[in-house]
């Protein structure tokens, strides 16, 4: 696929059709090796299942998906009913254009429309580009899991957990 035109992203629900795009760009997170613990794309169902139904995006341009976002759950206590773990994620020839940045701000907006009061991520340190992503669209670090987990090839990972508090739902 040649490089988007990235200045004309547009942005839409993420439907089951758009999958197959999804997953490929989730295999290049994959092949990435600083997206996820992740070894293997998961079929729909399983991916559909792990994810919250509110708050799904692809970025799309000249037709083509370019980025999704979405959102977990985090726990099914009710208490948590308005906590997500965000992510997003990027096809290889699109990143480091701003898609990820505009796509967090899109699911930080729809996410508080849906009275989501806070949004979590867990980034490897070594995403730094994420991190800042993250960061611009008002996360704030609270800490770093050292040791986490282990990744395919045995190392040790550490993790960068973050947070972002609505201003907007859940106060008061």
């Amino acid at each position: 696929m040649a490089a988007p035109c990235v200045s004309e992203v547009e942005f839409r629900p993420l439907m089951s059709e758009d999958y197959p795009a999804v997953a490929e760009i989730y295999r290049q997170g994959i092949e990435s090796g600083n997206a996820t613990f992740e070894t293997e794309v998961p079929d729909w169902e399983s991916w559909n299942a792990g994810r919250s139904s509110e708050c799904r995006l692809v970025a799309e341009a000249g037709g083509e998906v370019i980025g999704y976002a979405a959102l977990s759950p985090v726990s099914g206590r009710c208490v948590y009913g308005g906590v997500r773990e965000a992510m997003i994620y990027v096809a290889a020839e699109a990143r480091g254009q701003g898609v990820g940045k505009r796509l967090l701000r899109r699911l930080v907006a729809e996410s508080e429309a849906h009275g989501i009061w806070t949004l979590q991520a867990g980034i490897f340190p070594e995403n730094a580009g994420s991190i800042r992503i993250f960061e611009k669209a008002g996360f704030r670090i609270l800490g770093t899991h050292e040791r986490l987990g282990r990744f395919h090839d045995g190392r040790w990972r550490d993790v960068v957990l973050m947070e972002r508090r609505s201003s907007v739902t859940g106060v008061g």
